[in-house]
């Protein structure tokens, strides 16, 4: 079993796609990572499930894999089951935590931009720019920066889970360049396309950072760590002010109220 913990997780479920289906069960989901290289036994160790729980997974996993193999179940001591426990951040990283909750509520608009824009004679050049700047720069340069020069620089940025976030976050400027491109060639399919893409990638990739990755991060901090952090975040924040945050607030309640009345009509 200790050779296969040390194999990649993708060439595991491609090999064993029941493996596939129990990760899946447990919430973990290495299926449709389009990377896949993590090591199986970081696989099952960033996700923090409890002595218990990942003693249950495991001895699946190996089942799955030696169907003939003898493997005896593992004991679950049912009086120390108990609900799962809430996650909770350091406060640098909730800070992170809680910029997810605005680039987020630009995610849910835009199936209702991408619908206006397939209905509309033209791209509203106006609105998809309006809409990309707050990706570069909120998104961006405001948030993502924060992640990768300062959060990430905490652990092995070599590690698989890095790798992926870096990916993501590289991926996703790619939509957005096309979606730019689509608007200036007036390209509705385009534009639509690109922007449902964004909103694909990064609802999983906010959903991985906040359960997965900030977790995992925040196990490994110090308290040292976290106040020099805490203490970088805010030189950060500082160093753009606060009209910035602000100002891209004030430009998702205007989206908000924008498309809840075209909906209402």
């Amino acid at each position: 079993m200790l050779k296969v913990l040390n194999r990649e997780i993708k060439e595991i479920i491609n090999t064993y796609p029941e493996v596939g289906r129990i990760l899946e069960e447990y919430g973990i989901g290495c299926v449709p990572c389009t990377v896949g290289s993590c090591l199986l036994k970081d696989v099952v160790g960033i996700h923090n499930l409890g002595p218990q729980k990942e003693a249950t997974l495991m001895y699946r996993i190996e089942k799955a894999i030696y169907p003939d193999r003898k493997i005896s179940e593992p004991v679950v001591d049912m009086t120390t089951q108990s609900a799962p426990k809430k996650i909770t951040y350091s406060p640098p990283v909730k800070k992170l935590v809680d910029e997810h909750v605005l680039i987020k509520r630009l995610l849910a608009l835009i199936p209702s931009i991408a619908e206006y824009t397939e209905s509309s004679l033209r791209v509203d050049k106006n609105l998809i720019l309006s809409c990309v700047d707050f990706i570069r720069t909120y998104a961006d340069k405001y948030h993502h920066m924060k992640e990768e020069d300062i959060l990430f620089k905490y652990v092995d940025e070599k590690a698989e889970i890095i790798q992926v976030m870096y990916k993501d976050h590289d991926t996703g400027r790619g939509y957005v360049r096309q979606a730019v491109e689509g608007a200036e060639k007036n390209n509705k399919t385009q534009v639509k396309e690109n922007l449902l893409a964004y909103r694909d990638l990064l609802t999983q990739h906010i959903k991985k950072e906040d359960e997965i990755l900030y977790p995992w991060i925040d196990r490994q901090l110090s308290t040292t760590q976290v106040g020099e952090m805490f203490r970088k975040c805010n030189a950060a924040d500082a160093s753009v002010g606060d009209e910035l945050p602000k100002k891209y607030e004030k430009f998702i309640i205007e989206l908000e109220e924008k498309f809840l009345q075209e909906v209402t009509k």
